[in-house]
């Protein structure tokens, strides 16, 4: 999908006035005439209050044990409760454990489980008692290779015994189809065929047992976490898909079958998912059972599917039939000069548990009208990317998300400014602070770059211009557009002599599988949601087990020692247990090792989209990690939206409870 160059001068032309607007030139968007203090509050919903949206993304599974997907996890976020939850300021607070102590050095974790609590199926019948055993099941299920969990890595390395017998059930898996052969050194070996298609050893893997894995319980109401080293920050792990804790018999009993549907699930959360209709509707309802229901405002959530949500839900909102909708950037100018909506629009609230930067692929797997050898040769060559990151202008692609407060957005490191703090804030250890107060953008390096690596792929055997295959997600607001803005933005510096991107769009479902994983893109934005509160969740996405952007496939003999050498550096800060400040001055020199070579570009946070809403976000748990901002519980459901000045009068007041 490629935009006559016309039409994206028009475009970007566009982006960049709305930019140099919000940077304090003139802007088309109404200045605030009415002070929020003499603005009519919204209402709360005291009766049938119904949360109503649309969705266009269908999830693929209910699964928590198994999905790393936020919007699969947002489901269970909402039905099935956690060791602990957050309040409103990021606090940690008491929820499916009343109290919770630790050992001397943080490797053994005791947690009072709260009695009288029960599972209940989708009709909210009592099923069974929610017990110390329900995380022990949990654990036995993730550490499992056979159940394929995505996000068994949060256990890895982590809990005591969970790589031992995660190991032993995938030789486990193997021996079925391994074969008899020899080693190179003439040794009888057992030989499977890897994903590439080649005869490797399969290596003879200790047997272990579920008993030691490190999940224990010492009675129905005691828990014990033993870890596998120190981590200090653990407590911030346990809100995540695979420490959710899971009914063993009613698991074992629906086998596979387990989470494809509200049927193949159990509820102990504020809600139960009480309808499930694939590409239909989505209805969570209150759980009459549920500990804390006092604080459960919601009636109801009711989630229906629509393919074009994101260019309906404005009118929708507008005729009443929903709660919320997104506003499009091509929409959001006119809605604030009209005075009929202006006052219904405001922004999402600054989320830095996500982060999104564009990558580049080191193991393309598209097709040949693509040129992917030509590419392996160019994001081999540390000038070529050099190049890029150095041409990439962010914020005209920032202002195509946010066209009032694009800054806002902004990211300049892996690990976003604001996540974690020990001394200072991590973005300012080492040599993170240089690109937390600076900026990549820098036409003059950027031709400096093209000139050298130029010269250096042609002797490698290049041609020019290098093709540059960007895939975008078209149910993503605004993803299109931002494609189109980087596009010109790159090829406007570097020149189409060099660099030819090509703009694609992916499937509607089943994107990540189909582009991402599947590496069938040379250039993407790609982003991570933070699993727990330390730099460490951050350097999971460049593991090398990981399918963001391949670095570790990278048959270059100089990728391959940079990223060896930056992953020695995160494997030396992740043993530094005892030091909060030498832990995040290690991981920044790992962090700044992977900018310094050009291996990613950060560009935002979690997209600050513009939206009509009837709930209040401050009102909702918090935590820069984790679930807790997907929970509806604490929230009220009210009669109108937000404006922008009441908004900005909230977020401040946040703010200053959160830092005071």
């Amino acid at each position: 999908m490629k935009m006559t160059k016309r039409l994206l001068s028009l475009v970007l032309a566009g982006v960049m006035l709305l930019s140099l607007a919000a940077c304090g030139g003139k802007s088309d968007a109404p200045a605030a005439s009415t002070p929020a203090a003499t603005q009519a509050p919204a209402a709360p919903v005291s009766e049938n209050a119904v949360y109503r949206s649309l969705y266009s993304s269908e999830v693929t599974t209910l699964n928590y044990l198994v999905t790393g997907n936020t919007n699969e996890l947002s489901v269970a976020a909402n039905v099935v409760d956690c060791l602990v939850e957050y309040d409103a300021y990021g606090n940690v607070e008491p929820a499916l454990a009343e109290s919770w102590e630790q050992n001397e050095d943080a490797t053994v974790w005791t947690f009072h489980i709260r009695q009288g609590m029960n599972w209940v199926d989708k009709d909210g019948n009592e099923v069974a008692p929610v017990t110390a055993n329900d995380w022990v099941s949990s654990a036995r299920y993730v550490c499992d290779a056979n159940n394929d969990s995505s996000t068994f890595y949060t256990m890895s390395g982590v809990i005591a015994g969970a790589d031992a017998y995660y190991d032993w059930t995938a030789y486990q898996m193997a021996l079925p189809t391994a074969v008899d052969g020899t080693d190179e050194e003439g040794n009888a070996v057992k030989l499977i065929t890897d994903e590439d298609g080649e005869q490797v050893v399969l290596t003879e893997v200790p047997e272990a047992s579920l008993e030691d894995i490190g999940m224990k319980a010492l009675d129905d109401y005691t828990l014990e976490i033993t870890l596998a080293s120190p981590r200090p920050y653990f407590l911030s792990m346990v809100s995540f898909g695979p420490y959710m804790p899971v009914y063993g018999p009613f698991l074992e009993e629906c086998g596979g079958k387990f989470g494809t549907d509200n049927e193949t699930l159990l509820y102990c959360g504020a809600f139960i998912l009480s309808e499930f209709l694939p590409q239909q509707k989505h209805v969570m309802t209150k759980n009459q059972s549920y500990w804390d229901k006092d604080n459960v405002f919601l009636d109801a959530t009711e989630s229906t599917y629509n393919a074009e949500a994101a260019s309906i839900s404005t009118q929708m909102y507008l005729s009443g039939d929903v709660d919320q909708a997104d506003i499009s950037s091509d929409l959001l100018s006119a809605m604030m000069a009209d005075p009929a909506t202006k006052d219904l629009i405001h922004p999402t609230r600054s989320d830095t548990s996500y982060a999104y930067w564009y990558l580049f692929n080191f193991d393309p797997n598209f097709d040949a009208e693509y040129e992917p050898e030509n590419w392996k040769k160019a994001v081999n060559n540390e000038n070529f990317r050099k190049a890029v990151v150095a041409s990439f202008n962010r914020m005209p692609a920032l202002a195509t998300n946010d066209r009032i407060d694009p800054t806002s957005m902004k990211n300049n490191t892996i690990t976003p400014n604001g996540f974690a703090s020990a001394s200072k804030d991590y973005t300012y250890y080492g040599d993170l602070a240089a690109y937390t107060e600076g900026d990549n953008f820098d036409e003059a390096k950027a031709l400096e770059y093209k000139a050298a690596a130029m010269e250096e792929l042609t002797a490698a055997g290049a041609t020019f211009p290098v093709k540059m295959l960007m895939c975008f997600n078209p149910t993503t607001t605004n993803w299109a557009q931002e494609c189109q803005v980087v596009e010109q933005t790159i090829e406007n510096v570097l020149g189409t002599d060099f660099v030819d991107i090509i703009v694609e769009a992916g499937p509607e479902t089943g994107f990540l599988g189909a582009v991402r994983r599947s590496g069938k893109y040379a250039f993407m934005k790609c982003n991570w949601g933070a699993d727990y509160a330390d730099p460490e969740t951050w350097t999971d996405p460049f593991a090398p087990d990981s399918s963001y952007c391949f670095i570790n496939k990278s048959q270059d003999a100089g990728t391959k020692a940079l990223y060896e050498e930056y992953w020695s550096l995160v494997e030396a800060a992740k043993a530094i247990t005892n030091d909060m400040d030498a832990r995040y001055e290690a991981f920044a020199k790992a962090e700044s090792f992977l900018l310094d070579h050009a291996f990613a570009i950060p560009i935002h946070i979690s997209s600050r989209s513009y939206q009509m809403c009837n709930l209040d976000v401050f009102e909702g748990q918090y935590a820069s990690f984790g679930l807790a901002g997907q929970r509806y519980k604490d929230q009220h459901l009210y009669d109108t939206s937000m404006s922008l000045e009441q908004f900005q009068a909230a977020y401040a007041d946040w703010q200053a409870k959160l830092a005071g």
